[in-house]
């Protein structure tokens, strides 16, 4: 006998709640798209014990991931902590679903607004279709975030720099996810505004950037020649015993220094979609 349900009119951010609140061991979820998986990641982040989500979307959708910073840290730290395993489909997803040991759920999402859950628990019917997408996780490719876990981030930036310091970091970068900022404000960005801040060295931000994964001291040097092109930041030199001179970053523009932390961003943004200096 096969037992159906619907939940009609939800956000799909309470019909994954739902879903994963009652999913005992592990859970596929099949053919998310880029607003879904955001919920999905952010959802088994703030769960106290999340089951073993495994993530078979199409490759656009995971490289979307990849491109939000915050997002994609976030799904590292869960991959690291074996909660969450991410994979690019071999083949198109037409089907949107969530399928657990007791049941499959078919998502429906017509907007962001709304969201349907029609779910089976049939024995049979299910244990087919989890067959069917077993098969596919493991013809399918793991798919590489180039990420670290936000905690290590968070960690590595205190204790080579300070709290204070860590804290800016969060604050801006949280600030950059919310709003619709120009992409040159991205984690790099942010990192040398505040490293600029605390008027850190280049070399010592960019180590960091490069050790922990953020992305390579030469990517760092093209965003910080950027930002001086848009009056953001200056730098000076500062004399070492051996070698070339050091840098030390500054911010160039009275806006910026005289700037809350919280308002750094917009301040930054609205410097980057203007015209070089």
């Amino acid at each position: 006998m096969t037992s159906t349900s619907e939940q009609v009119g939800q956000s799909i951010t309470e019909n994954l709640q739902k879903v994963l609140a009652e999913a005992d061991e592990s859970v596929i979820a099949v053919g998310l798209d880029e607003n879904s998986t955001r919920e999905l990641v952010e959802i088994v982040a703030e769960s106290e014990e999340p089951p073993n989500v495994r993530l078979l979307a199409e490759e656009s959708v995971l490289k979307w991931v990849r491109d939000d910073f915050m997002l994609a840290s976030r799904a590292a730290e869960l991959r690291e902590a074996d909660v969450l395993e991410l994979r690019a489909a071999t083949e198109r997803l037409d089907d949107t679903l969530l399928v657990t040991e007791e049941m499959v759920v078919s998502l429906l999402t017509p907007n962001s607004e709304q969201s349907a859950a029609l779910a089976t628990d049939d024995e049979e019917f299910a244990a087919a279709v989890r067959e069917r997408w077993n098969g596919l996780w493991a013809d399918s490719e793991a798919f590489d975030l180039r990420t670290p876990g936000y905690s290590r981030v968070a960690e590595t930036l205190a204790e080579e720099f300070d709290s204070a310091m860590e804290s800016e970091f969060e604050t801006v970068l949280e600030a950059v996810e919310s709003a619709d900022t120009v992409e040159e404000l991205d984690e790099v960005g942010v990192s040398l505004l505040v490293a600029a801040k605390h008027e850190q060295l280049l070399y010592d931000i960019s180590h960091w950037g490069e050790d922990v994964g953020v992305a390579s001291k030469a990517t760092f040097s093209r965003k910080k020649t950027q930002f001086e092109e848009h009056g953001l930041l200056e730098t000076e030199k500062v004399p070492i015993d051996v070698g070339r001179p050091r840098l030390r970053l500054l911010l160039a523009d009275e806006r910026l220094r005289e700037a809350d932390t919280e308002e750094l961003a917009s301040v930054a943004h609205e410097m980057l979609s203007a015209a070089p200096a």
